[in-house]
């Protein structure tokens, strides 16, 4: 099991800047890759970043690309989504997951939510 806990979520102002980690603990050797995910209200949950634990490769969804940065510590098994020109858009709760990259996440945590002020 992998147990991942979220923090830094919170309300802005758009154009402000937020960062998200997620600390792993538990049978982490188990995963490969780390994800944050979104869901906003009456929406299902979207792929917004991922790395590989090795911290080399890097994916984005398209409507965060040239704003966000997924970063990996594996020091401190800690992965971080750093937000940044946030838009009322990016308004929801965010979740760290963990997985296999051939496999997909069997690993997810609780939700950190993000709320952005017009």
């Amino acid at each position: 099991q992998v147990q991942l806990v979220e923090s830094g979520g919170g309300l802005v102002q758009a154009g402000g800047s937020l960062r998200l980690s997620c600390a792993a603990s538990g049978r982490t050797f188990s995963s490969n890759v780390m994800g944050w995910f979104r869901q906003a209200p009456g929406q299902e949950r979207k792929f917004v970043a991922s790395v590989r634990r090795s911290g080399v490769g890097t994916y984005y969804a398209d409507s965060v690309k040239g704003r966000f940065i997924i970063t990996m510590d594996n020091a401190k098994n800690t992965v971080y989504l750093q937000m940044n020109s946030l838009k009322p858009e990016d308004t929801a709760v965010y979740y760290c997951a963990a997985g296999i990259e051939s496999k997909g996440y069997d690993y997810w945590g609780q939700g950190t939510q993000v709320t952005v002020s017009s």
